[in-house]
């Protein structure tokens, strides 16, 4: 099977023939539907493939890879646009939700050809072939309307193909319920290659200030989240998606639920694995779904007979099969006009990473027998050979110490054990693990069951129910927090929304905000149909005492019926502004940051007790799959933290190992260190991120043009701050100045938080009384104390960055919350949410 893969160093990726690029075990499945070859050879094969390979994953090591990280959907976003509109061939994107209607570049006022649809339409326009998987959903249980994504697209141009997975028709075999396709991968010419978390699709774009606040009442064309775009999972998932530029939520009364992400931009030989992992999945699909639909073609199969010949194990049929002539991909050269061959070669990214992709896949997912889980032998395997510090960024945290229990994935018990060493040896080993507060699903954590079951399970991964990882820690007589602490995200904003100052602007143009809303978004819409416009906009309010919205209390405005009246309306309402208008901030998220001026002297057009009433806080949704082993690996992709991503035969994903050869002189424990570049710089731009050691990352109209080495593709580097002062401080992760740092910050933030908003979950409520006696009976995220304004603006002040302790102590007297059928093996349901 050597012929599958060329050697690394034998010849660059964009020079290698179509026919190299996908292996002939991905066609022995792609044509199972058409010929039946023997299961015991198709599975002896793919076990060879396999078992040649680290972490027994289909792909191997390769040297000679230049690899960029992207923190936060902003400068993602804008890289992969400038990838895309570079295009020249085709595009692969296979994501779990993709909006034809989200915008690559923000404000949307400056950058109106940079929606997804406009820029994939005027590629497919010029030639270029665009293929797209998206997970079809089950309706019922999420609104992501695969079935719009589908239509939308593929109206626009022949040249979008666009195939929806898996199905959901009771009558038929193939039908899956519980498991989504989950990667989030983009490969455009066969030569760059993004994955990681970020799905190209309402919710993801967010900046380092992580705003919260998007009310702009006398500019709107300051808006960054139009329509469905402004959301809070947390309050009110999204709503009929198709219907785009609606907004669900009241950016007068509703904060954002911010999104914290990380991507990562390769070029280099690892490249072609990517390109296999997509052509398998599309041959797998078309053969199982479409294969009576001619206009879905198979992509390339291997014409090397030597290839074919030993992957079949001598099956007349299959070869036959694999030898025919079809379509095959088109392998590209550099182009001195795309965006990472531009600018001095001298100043450029170098290929030093060895990268391994890796994958959960499945005979459901990917067509493969048996079930691939290298994504979770390579934590495991990760995790053991750590010998100084661990750092987690991950959706979930759901795992087992123990083999035969109802969670099988096993990146717990490595943990565990990694950490008996170190405890047993007396070595200083530090693991920091940040997860999001809170599931993002709505509802409260006293009525919502889901939140439940998917805490219940985290905290028995971590301290609870007698088999976690500190509780068994502290069984052989070490302490657990000298070894392992978790963290969350919170961020606070302002809304510019006072109703005296919206009260005057309505007395002079009889106009409601509402209604000026709702024409921006029929200029957002452009072209509409009669349904959009009759449907008008919905707007659901909050319940006072619940962190969600109430379906049934709803304001409808209507949408005028072209734009030319639209944009006669926000004329007529931005004229009742004057120039002090435009001095308020409508955000203040930038003051976690390193804001210049503070907070005390942001200017407010309201009254104070408004002023009050519009300070907001929501959780910063950690939505990152990341882990940074001793400052020189990274594992980071699709897969979270849990049963669904690890064990291979739930959700497909896809991940890549990253080792840099580009040392870097650092510190480890005080003494002198050489950490690798790539992992040493990502780790560091998180933690400066967390503990608010960067500037502010603005996007109003005058800062959005401006491009930082950030928002660029690879090869394009980022800037070194390697020299700086906020790097010192991070530098060291096993220092006492950055872990006092670290953990003074954590507990300052929640102190201030926990004072002014009263938020769960935290460490102060331990019991279902407390809890009732503790939450606020105000609307979501709004403030909930007797301070005046101005004293809330000071400790607001104090806040830097968005680290806050984790509330890993929460109702930890409620013994129900982690025990019981719920977790039982025997729970047919438990797979759903772990």
């Amino acid at each position: 099977m050597s012929g599958v893969f060329p050697a690394p160093s034998s010849v660059p990726f964009w020079g290698i023939p179509a026919a190299i690029i996908s292996s002939g075990i991905s066609k022995i499945h792609n044509a199972v539907n058409n010929i039946r070859p023997s299961k015991r050879a198709q599975r002896a094969a793919y076990r060879g493939l396999l078992d040649q390979h680290r972490y027994q994953s289909f792909a191997p090591q390769r040297d000679g890879n230049t690899v960029k990280w992207f923190v936060d959907g902003h400068d993602y976003m804008w890289a992969i646009s400038e990838v895309l509109e570079a295009a020249k061939t085709q595009i692969f994107i296979l994501d779990w939700w993709l909006s034809p209607e989200v915008y690559l570049r923000r404000p949307p006022e400056l950058f109106q050809n940079w929606r997804l649809d406009d820029l994939l339409k005027r590629k497919a326009d010029e030639g270029v072939k665009i293929y797209i998987i998206v997970y079809q959903e089950i309706p019922e249980n999420d609104s992501m309307d695969s079935a719009h994504t589908v239509k939308a697209l593929e109206a626009l141009s022949p040249n979008i193909f666009v195939m929806r997975h898996p199905s959901h028709d009771i009558f038929s075999p193939e039908s899956v319920y519980f498991w989504s396709h989950h990667e989030k991968l983009v490969i455009v010419d066969n030569r760059y290659v993004a994955l990681g978390g970020l799905d190209l699709c309402f919710g993801r774009w967010d900046t380092h200030n992580h705003y919260l606040a998007d009310a702009h009442p006398t500019q709107f064309n300051r808006t960054l989240f139009p329509g469905q775009d402004y959301n809070n999972s947390r309050v009110l998932d999204f709503q009929k998606v198709q219907h785009f530029v609606f907004n669900q939520l009241s950016t007068l009364k509703t904060g954002r639920m911010s999104w914290h992400d990380i991507h990562v931009m390769l070029v280099g030989p690892s490249g072609q694995d990517a390109v296999l992992h997509f052509a398998e999945r599309w041959n797998f699909i078309k053969g199982q779904k479409y294969a009576n639909e001619p206009r879905y073609l198979y992509l390339p199969i291997p014409t090397t007979t030597s290839t074919a010949e030993s992957i079949v194990s001598g099956d007349p049929a299959l070869y036959e099969y694999l030898s025919k002539d079809t379509p095959q991909l088109v392998a590209t050269s550099p182009s001195t006009n795309t965006p990472a061959a531009s600018g001095d070669p001298t100043t450029q990214m170098q290929p030093t990473c060895r990268v391994q992709f890796c994958r959960s896949a499945s005979e459901w997912s990917h067509g493969v027998i048996p079930t691939e889980q290298s994504i979770q032998n390579a934590y495991i395997q990760l995790i053991k050979e750590a010998k100084h510090f661990i750092y987690i960024e991950n959706q979930f945290f759901i795992s087992a110490t123990e083999s035969g229990g109802s969670i099988v994935n096993l990146v717990a018990q490595a943990l565990r054990d990694r950490i008996l060493q170190a405890a047993s040896a007396k070595e200083k080993f530090k693991v920091i693990v940040m997860i999001p507060e809170v599931p993002g699903f709505p509802g409260t954590i006293r009525d919502t069951k889901t939140l439940q079951i998917i805490m219940g399970a985290q905290w028995r991964t971590i301290n609870r129910a007698g088999d976690s990882i500190m509780e068994q820690v502290a069984a052989k007589g070490f302490d657990p927090k000298e070894y392992i602490s978790f963290y969350h995200l919170r961020s606070y904003d302002r809304i510019n929304g006072p109703p005296s100052f919206l009260s005057k602007i309505r007395e002079q143009t009889k106009l409601d905000y509402e209604q000026a809303q709702a024409a921006l978004d029929r200029i957002w819409l452009g072209r509409a149909d009669a349904e959009y416009i009759k449907d008008g906009v919905n707007i659901y309010e909050p319940d006072r005492q619940l962190t969600t919205a109430d379906p049934t209390k709803v304001r409808r405005w209507s949408i005028p019926k072209t734009v030319e009246e639209a944009m006669a309306i926000l004329k007529k309402y931005e004229s009742a502004s004057s120039p002090s208008d435009k001095l308020v901030a409508d955000s203040v998220a930038s003051h976690a940051l390193r804001e210049d001026k503070p907070l005390v002297d942001e200017r407010w057009l309201g009254t104070p007790g408004e002023e009050k009433d519009c300070f907001v806080t929501e959780l910063t949704y950690i939505h990152t799959k990341v882990m940074i082993v001793d400052d020189q690996k990274v594992i980071i992709g699709s897969a979270n933290l849990n049963d669904r991503s690890l064990k291979g035969d739930g959700d497909s994903e896809i991940a890549v190992v990253i080792e840099d050869t580009d040392i870097i002189e650092s510190q480890m424990d005080g003494k002198p260190y050489q950490a690798a570049r790539f992992a040493a710089t990502l780790r560091r731009q998180l933690f400066k991120e967390h503990l608010g050691l960067i500037p502010p990352q603005n996007a109003t109209p005058s800062d959005a043009s401006q491009v930082t080495n950030a928002m660029t593709p690879v090869p394009s580097p980022p800037d070194d701050t390697t020299h700086s002062p906020e790097d010192k401080l991070v530098q060291d992760p096993l220092s006492e100045e950055f872990l006092s740092l670290w953990n003074g910050t954590a507990k300052n933030n929640t102190s201030i938080l926990l004072d002014i908003f009263k938020t769960v979950p935290n460490n102060q409520v331990h019991n279902w009384t407390q809890y009732s006696d503790y939450v606020p009976k105000v609307a979501p995220g709004h403030v909930a104390t007797d301070l005046s304004v101005e004293e809330i603006k000071k400790r607001l002040d104090e806040v830097r960055g968005h680290i806050v302790e984790g509330g890993i102590n929460f109702l930890n007297e409620e013994q129900g919350l982690v025990t019981g059928f719920t977790f039982s093996k025997y729970n047919p349901l438990l797979p759903l949410w772990v």
